[in-house]
Parts: C-alpha cells; structure tokens; sequence
C-alpha cells in the first residue's frame, strides 16, 4: 500500500512509520514549513490552511497522527487554542481535500482521543457512550466531526479514540517515573479515578488491524483491556519499580500547581473498554499493566 501520514516525527508516527515500512508498504510524510518536501513527501501547513493535493493523488490510505500535544504544565489561553486548531482545522484540510482529489484513498485513520468522554465517574464507556462537555472532550468531538468530509466520498473514516501511551519515552511515563524511582511516588488525589492506557505496540498493532479491515469504521476505543484506577496504576508502576507508592498528592495541591490541566488529564475519570477492538479479534500485545510498564521500563519479572 501507499499510505500518507501526518504526524511522522512524533511517539507514535515514528513507531507507526517504521511498522508500515517493515511489512513492505510505502510511506509519505506529510511535512510542515520551515522544512521544505523533499522525496517521499508532501508539504502542508495546517496553519495557513495549504496543502500539496496533487501529492495526494492515487493513495491506498491516510494515517492521521498530528497536533498540538495537550501535555503541559499548565495550559494557557493560547495554549488551548493550538491545540484546538491544529486538531480540527488540520483534519478539516486533510479530510475536505481528500473529498475532492480525483483518485482518493480507501481509508482515512485519524487518531483521536479517550478525553472525548470526559469526567464520567465509574461508568463504563464503550464507542457508542455520548461525549463529555470538558475542554478535551469538545476538541475530540469536533476533532472527529472535521473528518466527516472525508466521508462523503465513500472513504472509509476511523476514529482511534487514544489512551495515554506507556513507552520508555512517552510523557505519560516520564513524568511521573523520575519521582516514583525516589520512592516519592503515590495515587493523584483520591485515587479512585479510572486511567484508560494503552502500550505503544498495542497502538501501532492497532492502525495496521484497522487497515487490513475493511469492515472497521467510526470511533474505536485504543485502550487496554485491563482497567485500573489511578491508585492500582500507582501501586504497579511501584512494585515494578521496586519502589513503594504511599505518598499520595492531593487534589487541592495539584490544581493549585496545574489548574484546568490537572481536573482534565490527571483527575478526571475515564472507565473506557475496547468493545470494537475485542469484537473483531484483535489480540494486545500488552492486555496488562505491569507486563506493559516492565517491557517499557526495562524491568523484567524477577
């Protein structure tokens, strides 16, 4: 296959890149100013609302990666609106281009996130559970709908509603393991939270699962089959660590040190299943947490 992907140089595109190149398909990078396309790639830029279309043309798929990372220290008012727009414009050009190119691509992959569905307690929310009203979840919302017009051309659109990933190297483990390793680690706030995760391989097995089925569409929950909440994660990651994980951080100090970001990504509760993703056989590499968290973190099973 020929397959178009934005988003190439980060966590996840490299990884994705590298899968799709190793079983034999064809890579074009979507690139973005200042760096100029060179072969193998196609400029555009969100931003200004431009894309290479002709360099679109005769494509067997699209892969979606890209946008404005929402982890942060805290977000400010501009911080939120790139990642805003670079979420929904950059979909609404690449979708409403693709509508309209005279040899389009079968399918669309874009990526999405578990942040559609908010703070919802302890209910369990699968592809078909409404989504929230929080911040991230209108980005994710909207996100989705942008697209739409990809649709209308009988391209086949997936939403991977995502996780945060556990890697060596993701975010949502370096921040948190420097202070669990001090033995200075616990459960953020109540610890009562639900954490959705998925291992890195389990996303890249993900995209080529959706590829290869045609019968695959609409929103798709990437996320482990193993739910934990914030507490259980917490206690994992220190026994894999050898460390203990007592020390809990209070909610009032964590929206004190990150305010919105910390209600959004830190506390907020999110009891996600992967239904489609178990109804159509995909087997995880990673189901379980502490198989996941020792294979990113180097530490075997004793």
């Amino acid at each position: 296959m020929r397959v178009a992907l934005t988003g190439g140089s980060g966590l996840i595109g490299s990884a994705v890149t590298a899968a799709l190149q190793s079983d034999g398909h064809e890579v074009i990078q979507l690139v973005r100013p200042p760096r100029d396309a060179g072969p193998g790639q196609v400029a555009w830029d969100p931003a200004a609302g431009t894309i290479d279309a002709g360099g679109l043309e005769g494509l067997d798929a699209v892969v979606h990666l890209a946008g404005e990372p929402t982890t942060a220290w805290r977000w400010t008012a501009a911080k939120k609106r790139r990642i805003y727009a670079s979420r929904v414009e950059g979909t609404r050009l690449l979708a409403e281009t693709l509508a309209v190119l005279r040899s389009p691509p079968s399918v669309l992959v874009a990526y999405s996130a578990v942040g559609y569905y908010g703070d919802r307690g302890d209910e369990v929310l699968r592809e078909d559970s409404p989504p929230g009203t929080s911040f991230l979840a209108r980005v994710a919302t909207d996100w989705e709908a942008a697209a739409h017009a990809a649709a209308g051309r009988e391209i086949r659109v997936v939403h991977l509603r995502g996780a945060p990933v556990v890697a060596g190297h993701s975010a949502f483990l370096t921040r948190q393991a420097p202070a669990f390793k001090l033995g200075l680690g616990g459960p953020l706030g109540s610890g009562r939270q639900w954490w959705s995760w998925v291992a890195l391989e389990d996303v890249v097995g993900v995209v080529r699962h959706v590829l290869a089925r045609d019968d695959l569409r609409g929103a798709i929950n990437v996320v482990a089959p193993e739910l934990c909440t914030n507490l259980e994660f917490a206690r994992t990651l220190g026994r894999v660590l050898g460390r203990p994980a007592l020390l809990p951080l209070p909610s009032l100090v964590l929206r004190a040190m990150m305010g919105e970001i910390a209600n959004e990504m830190l506390l907020a509760s999110q009891r996600v299943e992967p239904a489609k993703l178990v109804a159509s056989g995909y087997h995880f590499h990673f189901p379980m947490l502490e198989h996941a968290l020792r294979h990113a973190l180097g530490r075997p099973a004793a």
